[in-house]
């Protein structure tokens, strides 16, 4: 629409001439986005962007829909033709139309109203909920190429989440089914399908193979053609997601993805002070001067043999493995290119394994990753020379704390890579693990810096050129609260979980629903937005309550017993707030599930780690610390000998701080791990604690039935184990 109607000089004419027209930034405004596209998706049936509303001069919309053709076509109204009549139904009934715009927000209001007032959370539904969405998503799963339905095909990382989440539940279950002498198959269907997904998007277009990180979509089932965009949301969460599943299968290859989104990020996407940009354009400049969708990240076959020539080991490999055609190779589906943009062009993607290449060419598996790295390395530096899509500088918070946790994760869980240090294979520039931390907290100093405004103790939603006015969403606090949790796992430095529970305080007092519990999206005090909702769908974003009801559990382990028990009551009455939804649709919010899981999970591990902050010896229990995939696990480093340490978990959680004091200078570190006031042997050793954090919980949901014996009448009966 911007290049069809939005340039158009008659069009414009019709635009001036009869309204006033207003362009919203739907990623700093996401409040004025998302009551309309309330509206549109309640009255239309569906929503989406570009998406045009049309309001009475009270800002109550009466018609709303997404794209309209410049002219009449596709069986849709165009969109000079949709000016032209609601010019002339707003000079004849105007009081008509206000009085039907304020009636429908009337019913709007209403529907989007919580009914959840007093309601308390049943520990049952947790299973149940989690069951659910595992099973809706297996019904919708694309065994073949993975994903979720048809095209087109979004990264959507919170269903991914989820599945790790019921693995563990699935395993655990299997064990115990086992040791009860039942057969099990040893399989979990939750793993296959979010491995079968994380590999295919690996494999498809939707992943730079040249330059790194995620665009935002396929238009079509094969994961191949994307739509060029990147935006920063999706890229911090797969980061994240693809180092839980190395975490949970040890499979090199999700490290190598995320390495390459998180060296993309660095390398074309950070603020010299540190904050990274929310977004790449799809369209570029095209060798015609013309901007046109990938043209950026798409080749000819002509175009690589320039490259890495005609007949050589380099050019064949690449082409070979990345379905290189000298007709194009945008032929997998009629869906990859309906108007024929790409013809003769090449959109890279994967259609064999490394080994498969290898064994065609005659090459070791090394020989072919090498040869394949400097290619992919030769034509970015070539890619460099065309004009670059625009980056959409503006810094937002929320996204913010989404890479900041990806960043501050991988520190940590990248150190345990088979490789140290890791290979360079392009994109990966085979960073060590610990500069990622680096990267993290220099994040959170933007943030600290630039979106936090001491004076009114308030969030912002963004910086371009200076912080904006725009105060933050609960998304924003949510977000960088969870990274902040991350970065303090990560570095054991209490300012950052100091800042955590700042802005936790702050998110409870500006955003929660005391009759109902949750946390509407935003603080009710604009009075130009006209709905004050509750965002109850984790989307390519999460909604705000699913994060936070996760801050809340994590916040809660590191906590004294008193706070403890507020943050958890806190928790339930969140997931309380949306009970009705799961049960409904438990699909909509895997995010809130994959929580859940956390709150079902009962106390979490607390892995306390008492050493001299930075020693060896310290960093090698850290690292051993953060090799599993344990959500259910929180990491406290407290250092004796650093005073800032001792004093913040002396006022903050003296229990914790009291196991780390019987540790002595002239000792290794030492790991306790600890749960429910019981806690295992300690131990220096970081194998040790790796093999025990490795062990999955079983929540009280799940646990199997077990023999106690009836003191009374001295005999035995049955009984659910529980905690």
């Amino acid at each position: 629409m911007e290049r069809e109607s939005f340039t158009s000089l008659p069009i414009a004419k019709l635009l001036n001439d009869n309204f006033v027209s207003i362009k919203v930034d739907k990623e700093e405004r996401g409040d004025v986005d998302r009551v309309y596209m309330t509206y549109v998706q309640a009255t239309s049936g569906s929503g989406g962007w570009p998406m045009s509303v049309f309001l009475t001069p009270e800002l109550r919309p009466f018609l709303g829909g997404t794209y309209f053709p410049p002219a009449d076509a596709y069986g849709r109204p165009g969109f000079a033709t949709l000016l032209r009549r609601i010019a002339e139904v707003w000079r004849d009934k105007k009081d008509l139309l206000r009085q039907q715009s304020a009636e429908t927000m009337d019913q709007l209001a209403e529907a989007t109203q919580s009914k959840a007032e007093g309601r308390t959370f049943e520990a049952s539904q947790a299973a149940k909920a989690i069951q659910a969405c595992t099973n809706q998503l297996e019904e919708r799963f694309d065994a073949q190429r993975g994903g979720f339905g048809g095209a087109p095909k979004f990264p959507r990382p919170a269903e991914i989440n989820l599945l790790h989440a019921a693995h563990l539940r699935d395993s655990a279950s299997d064990r115990a089914t086992s040791s009860s002498g039942a057969s099990t198959s040893g399989t979990s269907t939750a793993l296959r399908m979010a491995e079968k997904t994380l590999q295919s998007m690996a494999a498809g277009g939707v992943y730079d193979h040249v330059g790194g990180g995620f665009h935002r979509y396929s238009v079509d089932e094969h994961w191949h053609v994307p739509h060029f965009e990147k935006m920063l949301y999706d890229n911090g969460q797969l980061a994240s997601t693809y180092l839980d599943a190395f975490c949970l299968t040890g499979k090199a290859s999700y490290a190598r993805v995320a390495r390459g989104i998180l060296d993309y990020l660095k390398r074309d996407m950070t603020h010299p002070d540190g904050g990274i940009f929310s977004a790449e354009d799809a369209d570029s400049i095209d060798k015609a001067g013309k901007k046109t969708e990938g043209a950026y990240y798409v080749w000819t076959a002509q175009e690589v043999d320039e490259v890495l020539g005609t007949d050589t080991e380099l050019g064949r490999a690449f082409k070979q493995h990345y379905y290189v055609k000298a007709n194009g190779n945008v032929d997998l589906s009629p869906r990859s290119d309906p108007h024929g943009e790409f013809q003769g062009l090449n959109c890279f993607i994967e259609r064999e394994s490394v080994e498969a290449t290898a064994s065609a060419l005659g090459l070791s598996v090394d020989e072919a990753e090498q040869t394949l790295a400097k290619a992919r390395e030769l034509l970015h530096a070539r890619r460099l020379e065309r004009p670059r899509p625009h980056v959409d500088d503006k810094i937002v918070a929320a996204w913010n704390g989404l890479a900041m946790g990806a960043l501050a994760k991988a520190s940590r869980v990248l150190a345990n890579e088979p490789d140290q240090p890791p290979r360079q294979l392009f994109p990966v520039t085979g960073r060590p693990a610990h500069e990622y931390l680096d990267d993290a907290k220099q994040i959170a100093r933007f943030v600290r810096a630039n979106l936090w405004d001491e004076q009114r103790q308030r969030l912002l939603r963004s910086f371009l050129n200076g912080p904006s006015d725009v105060e933050g969403f609960a998304d924003d606090y949510a977000f960088v609260i969870s990274g902040l949790l991350d970065l303090y796992s990560a570095s054991g430095e209490t300012q950052w979980l100091a800042f955590a529970q700042q802005l936790q305080q702050k998110q409870d007092e500006l955003f929660w629903d005391d009759t109902a519990g949750g946390y509407y999206a935003t603080t009710g005090n604009d009075p130009s937005i006209l709905l004050r909702m509750k965002e109850d769908y984790d989307g390519a974003e999460p909604a705000a309550s699913s994060y936070a009801l996760s801050n809340l559990l994590r916040l809660a382990a590191l906590a004294g017993p008193e706070d403890a028990q507020w943050l958890r009551e806190r928790a339930e009455r969140t997931a309380a707030a949306f009970q009705e939804r799961l049960g409904e649709l438990a699909m909509a919010m895997p995010q809130m599930c994959a929580a859940l899981h956390l709150l079902d999970a009962g106390h979490f591990r607390q892995v306390i780690i008492a050493g001299k902050a930075g020693a060896p010896d310290t960093e090698a229990l850290m690292d051993a610390a953060h090799a599993s995939f344990a959500p259910d696990k929180t990491v406290m480093l407290i250092d004796p000998t650093d005073e800032a340490s001792t004093s913040f978990w002396r006022e903050h959680n003296p229990e914790a701080l009291a196991m780390a004091e019987g540790w002595k200078t002239d000792r290794p570190a030492t790991a306790y791990v600890c749960q429910n006031f019981t806690c295992k042997a300690p131990t220096t050793d970081p194998q040790k604690l790796r093999a025990s954090l490795a062990e999955s919980q079983q929540p009280p949901s799940t646990k199997p039935l077990t023999q106690q014996i009836d003191l009374s009448g001295l005999t035995t009966k049955t009984a659910e184990n529980s905690t």
